[in-house]
C-alpha cells in the first residue's frame, strides 16, 4: 500500500540572500526573480496554492513510489553546516510551508542529530502524514538509547529492526515509506539486510527500500532479493561521478535516483566565493574542493550558473536543480535548507525551463570546466561504493536485547 500524493509545487519562490559571517563575506546577491522583486519592493507575495490544488507534477521512484519533483532534505534542521542550532519552530514552519507548496517527499536519517532530526520531521508533518512520503536511513552504529555515535556501521538484521521501531516513534507514524541503508556494511551480506527489510515490509512497517552510496554489485544482489525503489548518492554539477555508473544501472534496473547535496553543499547557489573560509566544525572546511586554492579554480562553475541564470531569469540554485531534473525522469533531488526563502527558491526550480538546445549548449560549456579537489575527506569516502560480503552460512550475529 502506498501513502503518497499527486501534489504539485507552487511556482512562486524567494530570493536567496547572502549575509556576511564571522569567517568571510559571501558572494553578491543572486539575480532576483519576479516574486523576489515584489518582496524587495515591499509588495506582498501571493499566498501559496495548497497541496489540495497543486501546480506542478510528480515523479515515480522505481516505477512504484510517487513523489514531488523536488523533495526536502531535513538533515541540518538540528545543526547547520556552520554548527549553529536552528529554531525548532521555524524548521516546523519550513517543512509545513514546503508541503503547502507541493513538496511531498521528505528525507531524514537516524544519523542526523543523531535521532533528533526524525523527531523534528515527525512533529512537523503529523497533521498531514498520510499525504507525504517519508524517507529515512539506518546503517551507522548509533546507540539507540543515547544517540551516541559508535565506531563503524551496523546493519545486522536484529539491529535494523530495533532501529526501525525507534524511527516509527520519532517520526510519529506507523510505517516508513522509503527506508535506505545509509552505507553498505562490509560485515553483513546484503541478502541478510534485505531479508530483514522484507520482514518489516510483511509487518507493514516499511513500504519501500533503497541504498545509499552502494557498490554496483551490491545493488544487483539486493535488487534480485527484492526490487529496490531508489538509490541515494551525492550528485550535482559540482560532483557528478554517478553519471559514469550508478545512474546507468538505475536506468537498466528501473530504480529511482535521489541526489543528495544537489546544490553542492551550498556552492552551486553562489553563496560561497573565493574568499570564503569555513567555521570550525563545518565539514566543508576539510573538503579539498573548498580549499583556498581550489575554490578559486572552481568558481568557473558558479560563473556559468550565474550567466545562465541571468539568461533564464533564474538563480544559480534553480539552474542547478533544473539540470538534474532534465537529466532523467527518474531523478528526484532533495535539496536541504534551514531558510524559508531558500526552500521556496529551490521549489521554484520546477518552473525553470530550458529547451533541448539550451541544455546542449549549457552542457558543452560545462564540459570545459574541471573541478579541483575531492568531494569528501578520505575517512568518509571509504564508506562509499562498498560491496557487501558474499553470504556465508557460517555468519552469526550477536543478539541485541535493547528495547526502544
Amino acid at each position: 500500500m502506498e501513502h503518497s500524493n499527486n501534489n504539485k509545487i507552487e511556482t512562486d519562490y524567494g530570493r536567496r540572500k547572502f549575509f556576511k559571517t564571522g569567517f568571510a563575506a559571501t558572494g553578491a546577491a543572486l539575480l532576483s526573480t519576479s516574486v523576489s522583486a515584489q518582496l524587495l519592493a515591499g509588495q506582498e507575495q501571493k499566498a501559496p496554492i495548497t497541496s489540495e490544488n497543486p501546480t506542478s507534477s510528480s515523479r515515480m521512484l522505481g516505477g512504484r513510489l510517487k513523489v514531488s519533483n523536488i523533495g526536502l532534505g531535513v538533515q541540518n534542521m538540528t545543526r547547520t553546516y556552520q554548527t549553529t542550532v536552528p529554531l525548532r519552530s521555524e524548521m516546523h514552519k519550513i517543512i509545513r510551508t514546503a508541503f503547502d507548496n507541493g513538496v511531498t517527499f521528505f528525507d531524514a536519517a537516524e544519523a542526523y542529530g543523531p535521532l533528533e532530526v526524525e523527531r523534528v520531521l515527525g512533529e512537523a508533518i503529523e497533521s498531514f502524514r498520510d499525504k507525504v512520503v517519508v524517507a529515512t536511513k539506518f546503517g551507522w552504529n548509533i546507540d539507540q538509547e543515547t544517540g551516541q555515535r559508535l565506531p563503524g556501521l551496523n546493519s545486522k538484521p536484529a539491529h535494523i529492526k530495533i532501529v526501525v521501531e525507534g524511527m516509527l516513534k520519532r517520526l510519529r507514524t506507523d510505517r516508513i515509506d522509503l527506508l535506505y541503508q545509509h552505507r553498505v556494511d562490509p560485515e553483513v551480506p546484503i541478502e541478510d539486510v534485505v531479508g530483514a527489510i522484507k520482514d518489516l515490509m510483511a509487518e507493514g512497517k516499511v513500504m519501500h527500500y533503497g541504498l545509499s552510496e552502494p557498490g554496483l554489485q551490491t545493488v544487483r544482489r539486493a535488487h534480485k532479493e527484492h526490487p529496490i525503489t531508489a538509490i541515494q548518492n551525492e550528485h550535482s554539477l559540482l560532483y557528478h561521478g554517478s553519471d559514469d555508473d550508478i545512474i546507468h544501472l538505475c536506468e537498466e534496473l528501473g530504480i529511482g535516483f535521489v541526489p543528495w547535496s544537489p546544490l553542492g553543499v551550498g556552492f552551486l547557489t553562489g553563496s560561497i566565493d573565493a574568499n570564503t573560509r569555513f567555521a570550525q566544525g563545518d565539514i566543508r572546511g576539510i573538503e579539498t574542493r573548498f580549499s583556498p586554492e581550489n575554490i578559486e579554480k572552481n568558481m568557473a562553475l558558479v560563473s556559468l550558473l550565474q550567466k545562465w541564470g541571468k539568461m533564464k531569469n533564474a538563480t544559480p540554485a534553480q539552474i542547478s536543480l533544473a539540470w538534474l531534473l532534465a537529466q532523467k525522469p527518474f531523478i528526484v533531488p532533495i535539496p536541504g535548507t534551514t531558510q524559508m526563502a531558500h526552500m521556496l527558491e529551490n521549489v521554484g526550480a520546477n518552473d525553470v525551463k530550458l529547451s533541448k538546445g539550451d541544455w546542449q549548449q549549457f552542457n558543452q560549456e560545462f564540459e570545459n570546466i574541471n573541478i579541483a579537489g575531492e568531494r569528501l575527506p578520505e575517512f568518509i569516502l571509504q564508506f562509499s561504493k562498498v560491496e557487501a560480503p558474499i553470504k556465508n552460512k557460517k555468519i552469526k550475529y550477536h543478539p541485541i536485547t535493547f528495547k526502544p
